[in-house]
Parts: C-alpha cells; structure tokens; sequence
C-alpha cells in the first residue's frame, strides 16, 4: 500500500478528526470539549481520559457505541473507523475542509473583511441580500478581467 491509502491506527484515525475538524472558535477540540459534547447530546457516556487513552493507543478496542458517538461528533460515517476505503473518502473531504478552513481564517484576517461582515451584521435581512447580490456582480467581473471565467 502507498503512504497515502496505507491502514491507519485507530488513534490515528481520532486524531485525524482532531486535528482536521475544529470548533466554532477555529481551534481544535480538547478531549474534554468532546467528552462533554458526546455526553451532552446523550449518545452515550465516556470520559475524557478515555478519548485521550483512544488518541494515545492505549486503548484500542472500544465499544460500537463509542465509536458512533465519535462519529457522530465530528460529522463522519462510522465506516471511518472500520472500512479503509470509507476512510480515505473521507480524509480527503477533511483535507479539502482544512484547506478551506485556512483560506477562510486567511481571508478574516483582513481589517476590510472584518469591518464589511459588521456593517452587514447590523443590516436587515433584505438589505443584506442586497449586498450580497452587488458583491456576488462584483465578483464575477473581477474573475472576468482576470480570465478566470465566471467562477459559477
């Protein structure tokens, strides 16, 4: 097997998700954070010492519900877990999400960016459409006289 498709370890696999699927702040989640996310949404009980004893290896066989509840969580089938295939469908969607992550984070670095998502905030719904609409003309111009089409 290549580097690429080659079997990963269970924990690789958690860590993965980890490190590729962040929280609404943009960082990554602690174990703690998923802990109580799992618990919160009554899916089932686990401890933050044994997510971090599944991310370490120490732990290696954990029960289906663990698992689903893992899944469920970051938003991935169960057949990550299980299925190498499954596994690689969905590490290159979280390869592709960290790459729009970055750009997105990139992008809200920008004072410009920052101040335009404020006043829109403070906009009513049909004024933000509007908006919207005038910077979607905009957009299609720009990559017009760059030659890169009318990007959809």
């Amino acid at each position: 097997m290549s580097e690429q498709t080659r079997a990963c370890s269970l924990a690789e696999k958690i860590n993965r998700l980890f490190e590729s699927v962040r929280s609404p702040s943009g960082h990554e989640y602690s174990n703690e954070q998923v802990a109580e996310g799992i618990c919160g949404r009554g899916l089932t009980t686990i401890s933050q010492s044994y997510i971090w004893q599944l991310r370490k290896g120490k732990k290696t066989n954990p029960t289906i519900s663990h698992l689903q509840a893992l899944a469920d969580f970051f938003g991935v089938p169960v057949a990550y877990f299980f299925d190498d295939e499954a596994a690689g469908e969905v590490d290159g969607k979280l390869k592709a999400l960290e790459a729009q992550q970055a750009r997105m984070r990139e992008v809200m670095d920008s004072g410009d960016v920052k101040l335009m998502a404020m006043r829109a905030g403070e906009l009513s719904p049909q004024r933000r459409k509007q908006v919207m609409d005038l910077l979607d003309v905009v957009y299609k111009l720009e990559q017009a006289e760059r030659g890169d089409g009318l990007g959809g």
